[in-house]
């Protein structure tokens, strides 16, 4: 009986061993891109979270239209079966807001150097409300499209200066060769009721930043009642590339959050 009870006892404690020993699973972080970027521009965070454990996927944003765009993300979201945090850079900010309604698996949202607006406005609305954007005249000649759009660019060679301040030269002029366009509707496009309403939310920008005024970011974080707030100091807009530590480490913060 003994011999029985000490047996039961062993079992029963390993059991209890191999249950907290048990890996909690890591929610699986998305990075959405803004315009005049790129997936890659996520490299070096992705690496960081890599590291530690995350799964990420870092999407392809079409950058048409928030509401085009932000169905994209969600389809992608709907097929991850993890808990997710959503993290957008610029105008991808505007798409996550849009995405992560209805997606009963975002746990999260993280604005990087992002939009994050109320229902009916929009990306060039929020850039011009405070004074410091010198976006519009690094512009280059609108690409006019065939379904009568426009696209939009940033010119190569003021690119470095306007977008990516911070970043090497070298790296800031393969960025330039390398920028996606975004249309100038979706600039435009009113945003829908947005996710940070009643998903938890965090931020973190670059006090440097040419395109999004910081005063603009500051503004939009205290309005989302993000969680936590944090200003990259000489950051420029793609704090991301730039500073992949501190962003990385926001995002740890959001997906450990209870």
């Amino acid at each position: 009986m003994k011999k029985t009870f000490i047996a039961l006892a062993i079992a029963v404690g390993l059991g209890v061993g191999n249950a907290m020993a048990a890996p909690t699973e890591k929610p699986t972080v998305v990075l959405v891109h803004g315009a005049f970027a790129d997936a890659s521009s996520w490299n070096g965070v992705t690496q960081i979270l890599e590291k530690d454990g995350y799964p990420v996927v870092a999407a392809a944003n079409p950058l048409r239209g928030v509401k085009s765009d932000g169905a994209a993300i969600a389809a992608l979201l709907a097929s991850i079966k993890t808990p997710v945090v959503l993290v957008g850079h610029s105008y991808g900010g505007n798409v996550i807001s849009d995405a992560a309604n209805d997606q009963a698996n975002v746990k999260a949202l993280v604005y990087v150097s992002a939009f994050a607006p109320e229902a009916g406005e929009t990306v060039a609305g929020l850039a011009g409300k405070f004074p410091g954007s010198t976006l519009g005249p690094t512009l280059a000649a609108p690409v006019a499209l065939s379904d009568g759009g426009k696209d939009l660019y940033i010119q190569q060679d003021k690119f470095p200066d306007q977008f990516a301040a911070d970043v090497p030269p070298a790296q800031a002029a393969l960025m330039a060769a390398t920028q996606r366009p975004v249309t100038e509707a979706a600039l435009n496009e009113q945003a829908g009721n947005p996710a940070w309403k009643h998903i938890p939310s965090w931020y973190i920008y670059g006090d440097k930043d040419k395109n999004i005024p910081p005063q603009a970011m500051a503004f939009m974080a205290k309005r989302a009642d993000a969680k936590a707030v944090e200003v990259v100091k000489g950051a420029s807009h793609v704090v991301m590339v730039s500073h992949p530590l501190p962003v990385a480490r926001l995002i740890e913060k959001a997906a450990s959050a209870k």
